[in-house]
């Protein structure tokens, strides 16, 4: 399996087949599992083998198929698949603190992270730096001797910001801290995030690998070790883990993966390339045009450059609901990684939370529209964008 190519992993990797031989793989629903004595169920509990299951929240088969499979992609020796996408954050960020560890994170980051970082780790006596995570200075003079874990995405949410994840990694192993990325944009199939440094890989399931909005989940993805030593005991005590059905979805996303997002991602190349001196935007940002701060370092780290871009658009807030408001094609929705093409205003969405200082900090710009590539014709795509530009 190790010589598998991406594909071949994305359809093959992890199956289970039960004694009746299915080719899709099963969905195993039910909570709980019957033991044929007594002396098995405390063997179980005492240590359950690779195939042996005690209860869902603490493991499933299809969760488990889901759980080998991403891993076989990402090429990490475990994973451990949650509810949602913020239930792996918090699972691989609090699994592994406790009041006086010290975290350094970068400050772009999507609300609902910034959240745990600043209200929910701090209130419970963690120690958390933010810096601006293009800025290797700042990593550099914040990672001190006893920071336990850094914290960043890969390419920020909203304005695809690059981190610099070699240079930082790097950084954090003179100290021993465990370098945790949350790489949704990035995408497991354009993105190397363990080869190049990362401990510890977060997903929201969510987005590109479920892609076709139906199901919320998550992953975290490690050593067997953090998996399984740090990661399970906290996840399945809280009830943060996926449920049967959901493994089910995500496994039926995945062997579509890699044909999506690569069709996303041109998509998204020819929009930028057609939008980058149009008049009526300030800016579009999109790691795929030389004109990102970051574009190099984007073309070293990603195969692609990512399904995501982002428009400025001159006028602010009127202006940019006006453009929403025009769409044809394109849907409003704060989701992202969908076959269908979406549109975001996040300054009065997903980071809506955030005072107006910390937003004109981030880039969020009253102007900032988000856009997720679809699978649509991109021809169409880019009809419509301009079609509405017209409109403002």
């Amino acid at each position: 399996m190790d010589d598998w190519k991406t594909r071949t992993k994305l359809i093959h990797s992890g199956i289970r087949r039960s004694q009746y031989g299915e080719v899709a793989e099963a969905i195993f629903m039910t909570q709980g599992f019957v033991y044929d004595s007594a002396e098995q169920a405390e063997a179980r509990f005492q240590k359950a083998g690779p195939d042996e299951f005690i209860y869902a929240r603490y493991g499933n088969p299809t969760v488990r198929m889901f759980e080998d499979r991403i891993a076989a992609l990402e090429g990490a020796e475990d994973a451990f698949a949650t509810a949602s996408g913020m239930a792996a954050v918090n699972g691989a960020l609090t699994s592994m603190l406790k009041a006086g560890d010290h975290v350094v994170s970068s400050r772009a980051l999507f609300g609902s992270c910034l959240y745990i970082l600043e209200d929910v780790l701090s209130r419970f006596g963690v120690d958390v730096t933010f810096v601006d995570g293009t800025d290797l200075s700042a990593w550099k003079n914040a990672i001190r001797k006893d920071t336990k874990a850094v914290f960043f995405e890969t390419m920020s949410n909203p304005t695809l910001e690059i981190v610099d994840l070699r240079a930082v990694a790097k950084l954090a192993r003179r100290v021993g801290a465990t370098v945790i990325v949350d790489n949704v944009f990035a995408t497991p199939v354009f993105s190397r995030a363990l080869e190049q440094g990362a401990d510890v890989v977060v997903y929201s399931a969510t987005k590109h690998i479920d892609g076709q909005g139906r199901a919320l989940g998550g992953v975290v993805l490690g050593t067997k070790d953090f998996i399984r030593g740090t990661v399970e005991p906290y996840l399945k005590h809280t009830g943060g883990s996926m449920s049967p059905f959901t493994a089910w979805i995500m496994l039926k996303g995945l062997e579509t993966l890699d044909l999506r997002v690569r069709a996303q991602a041109s998509a998204a190349q020819a929009m930028a390339e057609a939008l980058q001196w149009d008049a009526r935007l300030e800016r579009v940002i999109y790691p795929g045009l030389e004109q990102h701060p970051q574009h190099g370092l984007a073309m070293e780290m990603l195969e692609r450059p990512g399904t995501m871009l982002a428009l400025d658009i001159k006028g602010g807030r009127d202006a940019a609901f006006r453009f929403l408001n025009a769409l044809k094609i394109l849907v409003i929705s704060n989701n992202l990684g969908d076959a269908k093409s979406i549109v975001t205003h996040p300054a009065t969405t997903t980071h809506q939370r955030l005072p107006d200082e910390q937003k004109a900090a981030l880039g969020i710009t009253p102007g900032l529209v988000r856009i997720s590539l679809g699978i649509e014709d991109p021809e169409d795509l880019i009809a419509d964008v301009k079609q509405a530009l017209d409109a403002v």
